[in-house]
């Protein structure tokens, strides 16, 4: 699912996923000129509150409880009975991810703003078309927003530490009206909106990588980059493995089962230094015997397949039995161990199963 939504139930809740979206990136950042930012606001009510760049604790606080973070007015009432705010969470694809785990440092750089555009563009169009707020008695009148206030945290990594980039786009119960008063949010209105917010993400992310010459197959309302095969993304995706074993294992097959499946399977984050991510992860492809460059020039020589399907000359590898994928961790491990004794990772074999009727394989957080 490439756009999902949950709600944060009380303050004390919404402040408690605050420190988790901020502080607990899955990598620590560490030697990288780029660090995680804790978080950064949007949205046309953020604005009309004079809230921009990163986003603090206090003016978070301040939002969730109804306040104006800047003057401390009280600008709406957060009851017991109404949610301070929603988490929509937006997944790239996980061929996107794996791009982008791959990819030279500028490139990455190009591939988060398309990411980061796209998400920008799903809540604008919440904004304008699906948001609204009530007032009167019993919250009898509805009427449209004039924007929401959102805070949006930009992680890059699942829990078994793939490359999986994705936002929480935090909306705020709080939404001025077009005649300058405030309130809340009617909340059923985002949740039928989700997969419409999925497929503008989509539509302007596949647009904006286009754009920057990555040829995309598209099918319906989805896409994935033609330059990573599919055998390579289900390599990268350890977390959805995970919940599939864990949904076979007990019977899960309805879409709460799924999540009961993600509960299980759920390890405590584990961070680790940027840089040796991205180490393991190109090891991690040079063991598949994947060339990312040699990929790319091929897509450019024959372009972008308009239908998805098996790739060519893939399928003899994709009936092959499957066999344990070291895990980032081991991967990891044998960075360090090769830093100190010099040696290669040479002689590790793997071969793949892969799945060729499976599309994106995301939103493995």
């Amino acid at each position: 699912m490439v756009a999902s939504i949950s709600a944060r139930k009380s303050v004390a809740a919404a402040v408690s996923y605050f420190k988790h979206l901020a502080q607990d990136e899955y990598y620590t950042g560490k030697g990288e000129t780029d660090a995680e930012a804790d978080g950064d606001w949007d949205g046309r009510g953020a604005e009309r509150l004079a809230l921009e760049g990163l986003v603090s604790k206090a003016d978070f606080e301040a939002a969730l409880n109804g306040h104006d973070p800047k003057t401390g007015a009280r600008l709406t009432r957060i009851g017991k009975a109404h949610a301070p705010g929603w988490d929509m969470t937006f997944s790239a694809p996980k061929s996107v991810s794996v791009m982008w785990a791959l990819s030279p440092p500028a490139e990455r750089t190009v591939i988060e703003a398309a990411h980061r555009h796209a998400v920008h563009a799903a809540t604008t169009h919440l904004e304008d078309h699906q948001a609204f707020t009530r007032r009167g008695k019993g919250g009898a009148i509805r009427e449209p927003v004039a924007g929401l206030t959102i805070a949006r945290f930009h992680h890059h990594t699942s829990r078994d530490l793939d490359p999986q980039l994705h936002t929480h786009a935090f909306i705020f119960n709080l939404a001025p009206r077009p005649d300058g008063s405030w309130g809340s949010l009617v909340s059923r209105e985002l949740y039928k909106a989700q997969k419409e917010a999925g497929a503008v993400y989509r539509e302007h992310l596949a647009n904006g990588l286009e754009r920057e010459g990555h040829a995309v197959e598209r099918h319906g309302t989805s896409f994935r980059l033609a330059a990573i095969p599919r055998d390579i993304e289900r390599a990268f995706s350890k977390r959805r493995q995970a919940i599939e074993s864990a949904a076979n294992t007990y019977g899960y097959s309805t879409a709460k089962g799924m999540e009961l499946a993600a509960l299980r399977t759920r390890q405590v984050k584990r961070p680790r230094e940027r840089t040796a991510l991205f180490q393991a992860w190109q090891a991690e492809a040079r063991t598949l015997g994947f060339d990312l460059a040699g990929a790319r020039q091929q897509q450019a020589q024959i372009g972008a397949p308009t239908r998805l399907g098996p790739t060519p000359g893939r399928e003899a590898r994709a009936r092959s039995p499957a066999r344990s994928l070291p895990s980032v961790q081991q991967m990891l491990r044998a960075i360090a161990h090769a830093s100190r004794t010099s040696s290669s990772m040479q002689g590790v074999r793997i071969s793949l199963r892969q799945k060729p009727d499976e599309r994106d394989i995301e939103h493995e957080r």
